[in-house]
């Protein structure tokens, strides 16, 4: 109601204003038409006059109205340089900033409910920088300061630093018009003041700060690389290392902008997703999620049987689809876009020095304006008693050893609930291995919502894993020729003897070995970057899972543009990495696919949401394809459609998710999803009947029974 009030009162006094034709009191003309008696009213009672014009002038400013500029010239006719200086300051600081809490209380709300994702750079950037921007804009007369009261209202920047940057800010532009005030006779118009001079000597005045921010940040860098010399030529303009997305994706932009380039790897090129991660586990899966629709063929009217197979040729299908992809990633192939590729070992030297020890013994030292680090990263070990010497298995060095056998081991224990985990363990279950995940917490996929890792337990169970949750692993004993892990629970300790210990609790990046270290470049658990991914060095990068904050090899990708873009062009301007709208999916069956806030994100944040829920057992599709598992969730802020977050559970999760990932990135709401025609029967109808269930609780009932009543009434 008080927003409704303020609301009001603003309309009512613009309305006057025109609706009374008060401008004409302030005008140039008839400013100087009551100067006569103005200066006479003063010189009779120059106190009253003084707190009528200072309440004028706040409440002109205060509700937004035109004449600021007259008032402030009949501030120096009436009163003099100085005095007309100080009213006038401090009135129209005063004013300015009842109009800028108006805006914040009335429609600052409502704008952040509406535009809050799309308004996120710019918050965060006047929260940063908000007392430059405005001091800037206070300077230069040709913005309006009326509109920046109200447009700084709808900012997070604080009332206190408003107040003060506007006193400074305007200062100097009030004492040019009240100056010009004790001259009125000879101003013809307003014009007469702003002159293009005077506004160009202002705008200059407003990049000051600006430009000291520059000098200070060149002189910070110059303090960083003091203790460097710098070459007087570089033979590189980026070298990067390591060939996973992030490096690869780096080099491939840097060749394509015709700059020189060389990708160092020590490894596989292609990294963890290729070799070790995305791909392997794919193809495991696939296999695994045959064998199991042959077990359950009588769900879908054939013959059930069991699946009868030789393990080295499922372990030999994986190895043979990395070696089909592998020519994506390869050195011809990266050699042939114009990157020097060298396989070997690369450390920093110096800001502007890379050494690389080759494979071939050859050590070469390359001098380089800019340095992508993307070294990836690699499973994380717990320190637990007698893991060294169990003969664990990571996903890193798995697809090697089980490529070995002959016979899948029978008893597989997984450390581990979160993704990779989950699909280790759901994919060696279905492939007939007797599979005991441990999990230490109480849930599995304990990043997502209750309901996500309850459907997500049952799953797993369902695919044969034993799941225990809220089980700590202790130690690793050997016994005669068995070897046993024991776990205490809330019920005490229990032993379980294995034949394939998998550790999957986690990866980490690699930090040691590049030379960081030396150069003093900041880690905490991942190296430590700006917003722009570059580290201390404003040439140094880094990009992908040793960046973080995200280990998706997609999200790698996406850095790397935004690190070799800054580096190679910088000097031009530079980008800030954009997270706002991140996918990620867990590739267990059913799939589990994100983009977004979830629940419990939104509960802990402190974000207004409401859920709409769509089960897919209604889905034709899915009801035709035994697929009926899962659901889609959509998050929005109450009583609007736009999307703060979606979470699906269901065959092909990660393909239907992809349209939300569009639809948040562009700020289109559920009405357009609802609105847009999809195929049936697919299973992506979900999504639209996902929008169809939000517009149906959100259905205007006020006028449907007024709709009701008129076809009532058509019927006679």
């Amino acid at each position: 109601m008080k927003r409704i009030v303020i609301g009001i009162l603003f309309v009512l006094a613009i309305a006057a204003w025109f609706l009374f034709d008060l401008g004409q009191y302030l005008t140039l003309d008839s400013l100087k038409a009551q100067q006569q008696q103005l200066d006479a009213f003063y010189q009779a009672k120059p106190l009253v006059v003084i707190a009528a014009f200072f309440v004028g002038y706040v409440t002109l400013t205060a509700f937004s109205v035109p004449g600021a500029a007259i008032m402030t010239l009949a501030a120096g006719a009436l009163f003099g340089v100085f005095t007309g200086t100080v009213l006038v300051s401090f009135a129209s600081s005063i004013g300015a900033t009842l109009a800028f809490l108006a805006s914040r209380y009335v429609l600052r709300d409502g704008v952040q409910a509406r535009f809050g994702g799309r308004l996120k750079p710019v918050n965060e950037g006047i929260a940063r920088d908000g007392a430059f921007y405005l001091f800037s804009l206070r300077l230069v007369p040709v913005f309006p300061f009326f509109a920046v009261n109200l447009l700084m209202g709808l900012t997070p920047i604080r009332t206190w630093t408003f107040y003060w940057v506007s006193q400074v800010g305007m200062l100097l532009g009030t004492v040019v018009y009240v100056n010009a005030g004790t001259q009125l006779a000879q101003i013809k118009s307003l014009g007469d003041i702003a002159s293009a001079g005077l506004i160009g000597s202002f705008v200059a005045l407003a990049a000051l700060p600006w430009i000291a921010r520059w000098i200070m940040g060149l002189v910070r860098a110059r303090r960083i690389y003091a203790r460097w010399t710098r070459p007087r030529r570089f033979d590189r303009n980026m070298v990067v290392i390591g060939a996973g997305a992030a490096g690869l994706v780096s080099s491939y932009i840097a060749a394509t902008v015709k700059a020189r380039v060389t990708l160092v790897e020590a490894n596989k090129m292609g990294g963890d997703c290729l070799n070790y991660g995305c791909v392997p586990s794919k193809a495991l899966i696939k296999s695994a999620k045959i064998a199991h629709a042959m077990r359950h063929a009588d769900d879908y009217g054939l013959e059930a049987t069991t699946p009868h197979f030789s393990f080295r040729k499922v372990m030999a299908r994986v190895h043979a689809i990395i070696a089909a992809i592998e020519p994506h990633d390869s050195v011809e192939r990266y050699t042939g876009l114009g990157v020097d590729v060298a396989k070997g070992y690369a450390t920093i030297i110096d800001p502007w020095t890379v050494e690389i020890a080759r494979d071939d013994g050859k050590v070469e030292r390359l001098t380089t304006r800019s340095i992508v680090i993307a070294a990836g990263a690699e499973p994380v070990v717990p320190a637990l008693p007698g893991l060294e010497d169990s003969g664990y298995l990571t996903s890193d060095t798995l697809w090697e050893r089980f490529a070995e056998l002959d016979q899948m081991p029978r008893r597989i224990v997984v450390l581990g609930g979160g993704p990779i985990g989950c699909e280790l363990s759901q994919a060696f279950a279905r492939l007939g291995a007797q599979v005991s995940q441990v999990e230490q917490g109480a849930r599995v996929l304990g990043r997502e919502d209750d309901d996500v890792s309850e459907l997500a337990r049952a799953a797993l169970t369902a695919s044969g894993v034993t799941v225990l949750t809220g089980h700590e692993a202790l130690r690793i004993e050997r016994r005669d020729d068995e070897r046993v892990i024991v776990l205490r629970s809330d019920g005490g300790e229990i032993e379980m003897g294995f034949d394939a210990l998998i550790v999957a609790v986690g990866r980490k990046p690699r930090l040691t070995g590049y030379g960081l270290e030396d150069l003093g470049i900041e880690t905490d658990r991942t190296v430590v970057t700006d917003e722009y991914l570059a580290t201390i060095y404003p040439n140094i990068f880094a990009a992908g899972d040793i960046a973080g904050p995200y280990q998706l090899t997609h999200v790698a990708a996406h850095q790397a543009w935004y690190a070799s873009v800054n580096a190679l062009f910088g000097q031009f301007r530079k980008f800030k990495a954009d997270y706002r709208v991140i996918p990620q999916a867990t590739f267990i069956d059913p799939e589990v696919a994100r983009v977004g806030i979830n629940e419990r994100e939104a509960r802990e944040q402190g974000i207004a949401h409401e859920v709409t829920f769509y089960p897919m057992h209604e889905l034709d599709r899915a009801i035709a394809e035994s697929a009926t598992q899962g659901f889609v969730k959509v998050l929005t802020p109450p009583g609007k459609d736009r999307i703060l977050g979606v979470t699906i559970v269901g065959e092909h999760a990660g393909e239907l998710l992809v349209e939300y990932v569009l639809a948040m990135k562009y700020g289109l709401g559920l009405g357009k999803i609802l609105g847009t025609i999809h195929t049936y029967p697919t299973m992506a109808e979900a999504n639209k009947y996902a929008a169809g269930e939000w517009k149906k609780k959100h259905a205007p009932q006020t006028l449907l029974k007024l709709v009701e009543r008129y076809h009532t009434w058509r019927r006679g």
